[in-house]
């Protein structure tokens, strides 16, 4: 369904926006009035209701889905074309996109297929994303002015820094996608655009639901210093106080939704 433009509303395209962190991170985006565009691979059901959960939180803001695998080139670019024709500019990206290992195998019987599905999706995709974005945000900071004021979010884990050898592509993945981080972070601070790492711990997901018994019991044991698991909501919020402008002086920055698990204790 289009809409006319209103370019005065800022924007936010989140992939893999139709359930769990995405879905969240769209809702709260709402909250704080971004038009959002949901981006999902496969279950339209599931950005349908995405949507719908969107709208019923801000009736006021506009949202529109697109069907497209980040990490196939064509899908990347029909993504963005989409962006661009429903809503005309782009004020935020949050690269949220991620696959897990369909098996957790150890690391010596890790497959070429297995890597290549999760480092496509999880880091190669969101890389050439993110500079064609760039891009983008350059050519409207042109023509913009000074209220313009752009931002892109990776979504990283626990596992850019925690190893995991049963699931060895997976932690390669996102400790490349925080180095992607610092690096469009360096290349776009002088274009006025800021890049930000958000680096969630366990987080109640389907993504993490097969392995709920084994997180119960090491949050009890003491895993983190919050005792609870995480929650998509609050993965949300962290992106929602990027949003609203309120680091204006950070870049680069790793913003931890862990529960404290990052902290070293004796």
């Amino acid at each position: 369904m289009k809409h006319e433009a209103r370019n005065q509303s800022k924007v936010a395209l989140v992939t893999g926006a139709s359930r769990g962190i995405g879905r969240a991170i769209a809702i709260e985006l709402a909250r704080v009035n971004y038009d959002v565009m949901i981006n999902y691979a496969s279950n339209q059901a599931a950005a349908d209701e995405a949507c719908d959960a969107v709208k019923a939180t801000n009736s006021d803001v506009r949202v529109e889905t697109c069907r497209a695998n980040v990490a196939d080139a064509a899908e990347r670019d029909e993504l963005l074309r989409q962006t661009r024709a429903a809503f005309e500019r782009l004020d935020l990206l949050v690269n949220n996109a991620g696959v897990a290992p369909e098996q957790r195998v150890d690391l010596l019987d890790a497959t070429v297929e297995s890597f290549d599905r999760v480092v496509g999706t999880n880091l190669k995709g969101p890389y050439f994303l993110t500079q064609a974005v760039a891009r983008w945000m350059i050519e409207q900071r042109s023509s913009a002015g000074a209220g313009y004021s752009p931002a892109i979010v990776n979504i990283t884990s626990i596992s850019a820094y925690t190893a995991s050898p049963e699931r060895g592509d997976y932690c390669v993945s996102k400790a490349g996608l925080s180095m992607m981080t610092k690096l469009f972070a360096a290349r776009l601070a002088n274009d006025g655009i800021r890049v930000y790492e958000i680096r969630p711990g366990v987080i109640a997901t389907d993504m993490t639901e097969g392995v709920k018994a084994k997180y119960d019991r090491l949050i009890d044991a003491d895993l983190t210093p919050i005792k609870r698991w995480g929650t998509p909501e609050d993965v949300g919020r962290a992106v929602a106080a990027i949003a609203m402008d309120l680091l204006p002086f950070s870049t680069g920055e790793v913003i931890n939704v862990d529960g404290g698990f990052h902290l070293r204790r004796l």
